[in-house]
């Protein structure tokens, strides 16, 4: 991010000449109080909001040269807004990368702590889920959105902790599956609490 300043239409400013570096396969955690900007960073870079002033680039590109497509390819959003489609599970998952095999989608899933689960619904990964199918929990929709960035497998990882609602034991097993997925990646940890980026580079 170089000297980002960024707002939503005209409201007042939420960065204002915002500077800093991620160096490949470090993390960064963004750490404040609520609505001092650090999902909006964090958006910027995924180009799900340009910036008013300034730039953001990945690899010394400018975010706003890439396709969609190639920025998805290369930017992961693990976020606390997780959808899931009424469809089958396995489609749920396959949804991140068409092209992934059952073998890869439970792999995928095995390292995002949620294949168990899936073992035991009534029709394993063929379950329906959504309206009258298997209702996913917070921490479940938080694993199921892991696997999937797994299954994508981009570079660059932003984590946008949600693990604040969840109970102690999910967010253990939500927290091992993110720093899982994190390895080697270039992340951005965006955090509430402390404790879950006592780990980050900077």
């Amino acid at each position: 991010l170089d000297s980002v300043w960024f707002r939503y239409d005209d409201a007042a400013w939420t960065l204002q000449d915002v500077s800093f570096a991620v160096p490949p396969g470090t993390k960064t955690a963004l750490v404040g109080e609520t609505g001092s900007g650090k999902t909006t960073c964090a958006y910027l870079v995924a180009r799900l909001y340009d910036a008013t002033r300034g730039s953001v680039s990945v690899d010394g590109v400018d975010v706003r040269a890439l396709t969609f497509d190639s920025l998805a390819d290369t930017v992961g959003v693990v976020s606390q807004e997780t959808y899931l489609f009424h469809a089958s599970v396995r489609e749920n998952l396959r949804f991140a990368r068409p092209s992934a095999s059952d073998d890869e989608i439970e792999e995928a899933a095995r390292a995002a702590q949620i294949h168990e689960l899936i073992a035991t619904l009534p029709d394993g990964y063929d379950t329906m889920v959504g309206e009258r199918g298997y209702r996913f929990s917070g921490g479940e929709k938080q694993r199921m959105a892991i696997a999937r960035t797994i299954l994508r497998n981009p570079p660059v990882l932003v984590l946008d902790e949600a693990t604040s609602a969840l109970d102690t034991q999910t967010e253990r097993a939500v927290q091992e599956a993110l720093d899982r997925l994190a390895e080697g990646r270039t992340t951005i940890a965006i955090a509430h609490r402390l404790s879950t980026v006592r780990d980050a580079d900077q």
